[in-house]
């Protein structure tokens, strides 16, 4: 028996051990519970310590991704949705926290190039403060989850809104 692809790849970026950069882990982590099965059943979820082109590349077609991390470039618990077109072409000043071999900005370019398309999709960020040793949250983070966790669920629910298309 064959496993369904999903028709959205979630990317969850950033370590649990760094402070604000585990704001993803965290917010995924309460969203799931609370997405109904005809969402769930259609979602893979993908931790990514750092995003990287084949994260990127393994997006198929007819598929969507989500991905979700800690920015930095804009103030703290400040929530960042995008789509990925324009995370590519015009970050506005916003680097995921991440991305450490490549840009954000390149490595979509590259898989774009090699895929022929920019894959589907939407980038979700908060941004970060705190980056040290530890597992404790700024406090600015902290009181942004909850709308981190929305702002996802909100891109969730967007691009699962159309029917999947065989």
């Amino acid at each position: 028996m064959t496993a369904r692809t999903p028709d959205l790849r979630i990317l969850v970026c950033g370590t649990a051990d760094r402070g604000d950069d585990g704001a993803a882990l965290s917010a995924i982590s309460h969203v799931l519970p609370s997405l109904p099965d005809e969402l769930l059943c259609r979602i893979e979820i993908k931790r990514c310590q750092m995003l990287d082109v084949t994260d990127l590349l393994a997006i198929g077609p007819g598929e969507s991704c989500v991905v979700i991390d800690t920015v930095v470039g804009v103030e703290a618990g400040q929530i960042v949705t995008m789509p990925l077109e324009d995370l590519a072409r015009r970050p506005a000043g916003v680097a995921p926290r991440s991305s450490h071999a490549l840009r954000v900005d390149e490595a979509l370019l590259i898989a774009e190039v090699v895929r022929g398309t920019m894959p589907a999709g939407t980038f979700v960020g908060i941004g970060g403060k705190w980056f040290g040793y530890g597992e404790r949250f700024s406090r600015a983070v902290k009181a942004g989850l909850p709308a981190f966790g929305d702002a996802i669920r909100n891109s969730i629910e967007d691009l699962l809104a159309v029917p999947r298309q065989v």
